[in-house]
């Protein structure tokens, strides 16, 4: 069956979080690749992964945001999720995780992009903030392409590490 995709972008729909996808929220935030950036232990428990996805409800009814989980639309195939989640007033923080698959096929800049967007157009933000794992390049290389300016770095309790940080402070370049 087909999500109802609230956006999309040429290959990406972008849907909202429920309670029945946690198989989704599993598959995603159950995969080492994925977490060993960004939690200390490298990889989440299952109490973790229903805790994210609890976290990610209460952002989309109380915030409107969240980092919606996002599909391929051709083959309906669940990819990760992208998106906002509260940082600062009229700032919020910006973030894709991807499984493996979808990696170096630009899915996430592509997600990105369309977040970022809706981000001003859509919430009027003033700014978005992203970081990264120190050891993660590839985030820091898409941060880069999007646009993102480096501000220093910040401590990331969830990793114990200080992650480089940057903001945006206009979609200019889509």
């Amino acid at each position: 069956m087909a999500r109802k995709y609230f956006m999309q972008s040429d290959r990406i729909g972008f849907s909202k979080w429920c309670e029945s996808d946690f198989n989704f929220a599993e598959m995603l935030w159950g995969n080492q690749d994925v977490t060993k950036y960004i939690c200390a232990s490298g990889k989440f428990s299952i109490q973790d992964i229903k805790d994210r996805l609890h976290q990610e409800i209460v952002n989309e009814n109380t915030q409107n945001i969240e980092y919606w989980p996002i599909f391929e639309i051709a083959a309906n195939r669940f990819m990760g999720c992208c998106g906002l989640r509260p940082y600062k007033e009229n700032e919020y923080e910006m973030g894709v995780h991807l499984l493996p698959e979808f990696w170096g096929k630009g899915y996430a800049s592509e997600a990105a992009a369309a977040v970022i967007k809706y981000a001003f157009t859509g919430l009027s933000a003033q700014k978005l903030f992203a970081g990264h794992n120190p050891n993660n390049t590839a985030s820091r290389k898409l941060l880069n392409k999007l646009g993102f300016v480096y501000v220093g770095d910040e401590f990331y309790a969830p990793t114990g590490l200080y992650h480089p940080s940057y903001e945006l402070e206009s979609f200019s370049f889509i």
